[in-house]
């Protein structure tokens, strides 16, 4: 992929949203800045991402996941022309794929 095609912004489905802040909710509650450093590998996760898009693991046609280092979450995300969408902040825990009817048609 060349640089000028590469994604240049992130955007967060609503669902995505809410579960990037209940994480951060949630470690933030069991220790003070634990939170803070959830949020910081989110980031760099999404640095990733944004600089080599189609590395990291297909799951589905359109979709694929980041593993964010010390916590148990993946960024599941489509690469959208200019943007990558975050489509789930995926609780490693949970049912496996339980973000995909979030895929639509």
């Amino acid at each position: 992929m060349c640089w000028e095609s590469m994604p240049k912004k992130v955007e967060f489905t609503k669902l995505a949203q809410l579960e990037l802040d209940d994480a951060f909710e949630y470690y933030e509650s069991q220790l003070v800045g634990l939170g803070t450093r959830f949020i910081s590998e989110v980031n760099a996760g999404l640095q990733r991402v944004l600089s080599h898009p189609t590395s990291w693991q297909k799951i589905t046609k359109r979709t694929r996941r980041c593993l964010l280092h010390n916590f148990p979450f993946g960024l599941i995300y489509t690469v959208n022309n200019n943007s990558i969408v975050i489509i789930a902040v995926a609780n490693l825990h949970r049912k496996p794929e339980y973000w995909i009817d979030r895929l639509g048609g």
